[in-house]
């Protein structure tokens, strides 16, 4: 299998830079989506890879798929197909590798996709994180990879099923020469089958299918436009709707596109861009916005495609993520572009090193001497769900739930405080009354000494912020400006904070001299002071009618520190509504003392704020998922890790159907008419099994364990469906394995005089799946239903 796609780099800059930030705002208008909202218009999807296997985990590949070189041999420094290091603490299995020990001592080991609980994590994190959908990657199945990626599909359905996520199949063409008949095979042989279920994903009611490849112009894809369009028309003429996965430049037909496919994009029902490797910085991203995106979805929005563009949280290895901010402003920069959705790349791709799942913090827990970055590689700590936390803030503003904003919304730590020696505001997040510009505020606190934060125009006074990530007693301050800059002196008073919003004056207003002669830097003791946020606020400036920061270094008094609470432990439900969830937890401990707890929903949506330990969160709705945790707080505003994750499934409305948009199974289907109908809603949609072959079943997952009474079962009411006698069996069951009876074996009649219908009461039972065994039809050899609908009563 070839990674080169992951490897393609255009070598010419989308354009100026300084253009780029000249015309953004003015070329920048809100595009309409060329369909309404589904599973990927208006959502965040997110490439899953699910391709790391190990010696041990029955995969039918065998060896170290994707981790070695060699995958008969252990992955080792010389022998790795790696740049970056997961963080293992969530795998219940592990497997040892070659590499060094970690430098904690621990040994090194890694994951396999192929255990079903590698798959649960990855998609628990999903449900998290908000991240809606994922694609998952199909590259040419007629290999040897072809038994274990069929594999994979199951265990990603049952994964997506089991945490109310989506997913759908993204083919990937390289190195695929046969492509054109067997990506058709694979789909009516294989795939589609998934479509039945309810964690399909759909737009437009349509089953999602991407083509990744077409139109590239790297060898390893040497397509001519004619087999490309009529694979895609294949697609759309069996019912699904077609994403390309096309290059940067498609449009122009330049770089890493091959000229004459401008009629192969066109035909796709969306279009999704690559970018990864083709830009680095935030400069890099600003230049594509205005020269290449702008462009993009105009082209779409005149054709009626939906623009689904690929964004990135940069190469970890190469150096580019910048702590977060290469990712914020590429999302940033998509959704006030006014794209459908997100693509995000990729999900698991460690090989490459733009994963946004869990990745280790530090080298402590990397292999010692192997020379991979861990998270905190440009000297910033950042918490291994950093990125993912960042995603579900990107997906809240790409939903209009948060607003567009160019400052990312979560800092690198929640709860950690940073080391309380050295520099204590060193890359953390910071904000400002105005800039000027691209002299943004967090130049303040990088690592270049040239680069410097400017306050926009108006009347002084003008400030700047630094949030230190938890409190501390601050007694020093170092301000620095560019070294080359004339000398300038500017008034400043310094205000301290623990929540953020009521400042204290620490130090009043004084003159900061800033001498070339000097260095150009200021050093002032200020009183010791609590504080977790420090503000500058400037009154005045010799040198320019504006505040001016290239520096500022913050320092505590002999290195002490108010530590955070320790995390909330034991989260359990103890009631739940159709509306409601009550959760308790087990206390916090802190130095100073505990003031309260946050119930944080998803990736950290605060929905309850309490002093006790117990709460009930309310305005939820009926028959969800939900996910909560727990956080403490102290009297100085640090906030703890995180408690343990609880997933709780809300009650139905009282007597609703508890199957409506459910997941289902069947023992087999024809054509299209597969158990997802039954849950639809839609009365003249149905199931139907294979023709001449009782028995046959459909069943349906409720998502829990609920009472239930009374089946309802239907058949289209359109006259053309004569009565008939279907001989059934309802069955029920907690696990999905063992059933028991619910109503016996026997004949029930549907005729449209009834409205094709059945309705079925028995005693209430505790029951998660139910089963409709069907041993004879009277209308049709086979077993048929439009409706499958459980009730309490």
């Amino acid at each position: 299998m070839a990674v080169s796609r992951r490897r393609f780099v255009t070598s010419v800059l989308a354009g100026s830079a300084l253009a780029a930030a000249s015309t953004t705002d003015l070329l920048a208008r809100p595009a309409h989506a060329a369909s309404p909202p589904g599973d990927v218009v208006g959502k965040v999807t997110v490439g899953y890879q699910g391709w790391f296997s190990c010696p041990g985990d029955s995969a039918p590949i065998g060896g170290w798929w994707h981790w070695s070189r060699d995958r008969f041999q252990p992955p080792s420094p010389a022998n790795t197909t790696i740049v970056s290091w997961p963080d293992m603490r969530e795998y219940t299995r592990s497997y040892p590798t070659a590499y060094p020990n970690l430098g904690n001592g621990s040994p090194a080991t890694l994951f396999s996709s192929y255990d079903q609980q590698t798959v649960d994590t990855h998609f628990r994190w999903m449900q998290e994180y908000g991240c809606d959908t994922a694609a998952l990657q199909r590259f040419n199945p007629t290999g040897d990879e072809g038994p274990t990626r069929d594999a994979m599909t199951q265990k990603v359905r049952s994964a997506a099923e089991r945490y109310g996520r989506k997913f759908y199949i993204m083919y990937d063409v390289t190195d695929w020469l046969t492509m054109q008949t067997d990506i058709k095979t694979d789909w009516t042989t294989k795939m589609s089958a998934y479509t039945a279920s309810g964690a399909y994903a759909r737009q437009n009611g349509k089953p999602v299918v991407c083509i990744w490849g077409f139109g590239f112009s790297e060898p390893s894809r040497p397509f001519t436009p004619g087999p490309c369009l009529e694979v895609v028309n294949w697609f759309k003429a069996q019912g699904c709707y077609v994403i390309g996965g096309v290059p940067t430049w498609w449009r122009q037909g330049i770089e890493d596109s091959r000229s004459g496919f401008l009629d192969v994009y066109h035909a796709f029902h969306a279009i999704s861009p690559w970018m990864v490797y083709r830009a680095r910085t935030v400069e890099e991203l600003d230049s594509y916005y205005a020269n290449v995106n702008v462009g993009d979805i105009a082209d779409c929005a005149a054709r009626g495609i939906d623009y689904l563009p690929c964004v990135m949280p940069g190469d970890l290895a190469g150096g580019h993520r910048r702590h977060g901010d290469f990712y914020w402003r590429h999302i940033y920069n998509m959704v006030r572009l006014g794209s459908q959705g997100l693509y995000v790349s990729m999900f698991d791709e460690y090989n490459e090193g733009n994963q946004i799942a869990k990745t280790s913090e530090t080298q402590a827990t990397t292999p010692a001497g192997a020379n991979i970055r861990a998270l905190d590689e440009d000297v910033v700590a950042c918490s291994s769900d950093y990125y993912l936390r960042i995603t579900g803030d990107g997906g809240r503003m790409l939903k209009g739930q948060l607003a567009l904003t160019a400052v990312r919304p979560t800092p690198p730590t929640l709860g950690t405080p940073p080391p309380a020696t050295g520099n204590l505001a060193a890359g953390r997040p910071t904000s400002a009354s105005s800039q000027n510009g691209q002299f943004a505020s967090g130049n303040a606190v990088d690592s270049d000494a040239g680069s410097y934060w400017e306050s926009g125009g108006g009347s002084f006074p003008h400030w700047w912020q630094v949030d230190l990530g938890a409190s501390h007693q601050v007694n020093k301050l170092v301000l620095r400006l560019p070294a080359g800059w004339g000398a300038r002196s500017q008034t400043i008073t310094v205000l301290g904070s623990v929540d953020g919003s009521s400042f204290a004056t620490i130090a009043g207003a004084s003159a900061f001299a800033f001498d070339p002669a000097t260095g150009n830097t200021v050093t002032r003791t200020v009183p010791t002071t609590t504080a977790r946020h420090l503000r500058l606020s400037i009154a005045g400036n010799t040198g320019w009618p504006a505040g001016q920061l290239s520096q500022v270094e913050v320092y505590a008094a002999s290195g002490t520190t108010d530590n955070p609470p320790t995390a909330p432990s034991g989260l359990t439900v103890t009631g739940r509504t159709a509306s409601s969830v009550s959760l308790a937890w087990t206390a916090s401990t802190d130095d100073n003392g505990v003031t309260g707890y946050q119930v944080r929903q998803g990736g950290g949506t605060v929905v309850s704020t309490v002093t006790g330990t117990t709460a009930t969160v309310s305005g939820l709705s009926p028959s969800t998922a939900y996910t909560f945790t727990v956080i403490a707080r102290d009297a100085a505003g640090n906030t703890s890790a995180a408690s343990n994750a609880v997933t709780v499934t809300t009650d139905a409305p009282a007597n609703a159907d508890l199957a409506r948009g459910r997941s289902t199974s069947e023992s087999s289907h024809v054509q299209s008419y597969g158990s997802g109908n039954v849950v639809d809603g839609d009365a003249n949609s149905y199931w139907e099994s294979a023709n001449n072959a009782f028995p046959q079943w459909v069943q349906v997952d409720l998502g829990a364990t609920r009472t239930v009474g009374r089946v309802a079962l239907k058949l289209p009411p359109s006259s053309a469906w004569a009565a008939r006698t279907q001989t059934l069996t309802v069955q029920g069951s907690t696990d999905g394995a063992s059933f028991g009876t619910l109503i016996g074996s026997s004949a029930r009649t549907f005729d449209l005089s009834t409205g094709n219908q059945v309705s079925l009461t028995f005693s209430a039972a505790q029951t998660r799946y139910v089963r409709i065994t069907v041993t004879g039809n009277t209308g049709w050899p086979a077993g048929q239903l439009a409706a499958l609908e459980v009730y309490a009563s």
